[in-house]
């Protein structure tokens, strides 16, 4: 049984997955339930960090780099919520798990959404942190004040390192020093989409859910929070207080929040699957 502290936890893997040779880790129990935790847009496996010390110590949690994020590689060169739950499902497959837990927050809520939608039967259980049912207003702002209009297809690099140094310095540093303007140009048209769900598509997501999101967050307001809620056909609500949306990965104090939030529904799930599953091994036998 493996440990956080154990070698696993430190050092990376690969696998072709879908195309991307998506680079990923390891943490705590190679024989405890698996759990895919999927990073926010621009980020990198890494800005899980906060919650692997109590998550590793009951699952064996796995945190890939998105498709051309980090260190996997994007070799169409194409980026989509649609394509990167098609990434995430071969993943599942190429590393053999059997019915993992899913969360991810920001665009990793996105891809958990879709993941529920199209692979219902792929999750145990989901958690879609910070995560909107339909484009809005307070993201397209945002991200129209620092790639530029979403009518172009281009970036103003140095336009964005003007006015967002330490951002700039931080993608660098996360995606290499050519590489993160490419990935800039890759995740506007994803970040600009509408995304046109219909009812029908909620309730294909018939996996258990968590909807997380804090009541300060500018991009994903708690309507919409509540408006996923009522839609998806098994789930739960959970919101935050005071937490804008990058306080759930980056705030110390907002993450002490989540965490446990997060821990008991995966437990209730996780345990009650694990229950059904012992009980159908023993009356077979």
């Amino acid at each position: 049984m493996a440990g956080q502290g154990d070698a696993d936890s430190y050092t990376g893997h690969y696998v072709q997955a879908n195309g991307p040779d998506i680079y990923y880790r390891e943490h705590g129990q190679r024989d405890g339930q698996p759990l895919i935790l999927i990073h926010g847009g621009l980020l990198t496996s890494d800005s899980w960090q906060p919650y692997l010390p109590a998550f590793a110590q009951r699952y064996r949690v796995i945190t890939p780099d998105s498709r051309g994020h980090g260190r996997t590689n994007n070799p169409t060169g194409s980026m989509s919520f649609r394509l990167l739950a098609d990434d995430v499902a071969a993943l599942v497959q190429a590393l053999g798990l059997d019915k993992p837990f899913i969360a991810g927050y920001s665009d990793g809520g996105q891809i958990a959404l879709e993941i529920g939608m199209r692979y219902p039967d792929l999750p145990r259980a989901l958690v879609i942190g910070g995560a909107y049912a339909e484009l809005t207003g307070g993201s397209s702002e945002w991200v129209r004040s620092i790639l530029g209009d979403e009518q172009s297809s281009d970036v103003d690099y140095e336009k964005f390192e003007r006015e967002n140094p330490a951002f700039a310095a931080g993608l660098r540093q996360d995606h290499g020093t050519e590489r993160w303007k490419t990935l800039l140009k890759e995740i506007k048209p994803m970040w600009n989409a509408r995304l046109n769900y219909t009812p029908e598509d909620f309730a294909k997501g018939a996996a258990p859910t968590l909807v997380l999101l804090g009541d300060r967050d500018d991009f994903v307001p708690v309507e919409e929070g509540v408006r996923m809620y009522r839609l998806l056909p098994n789930a739960e609500l959970a919101v935050v207080p005071g937490a804008d949306h990058p306080d759930l990965i980056f705030s110390p104090s907002k993450v002490a929040v989540a965490q446990p939030i997060i821990l008991d529904f995966l437990q209730r799930h996780g345990d009650a699957g694990e229950r059904s599953r012992l009980s159908g091994v023993e009356s077979q036998s």
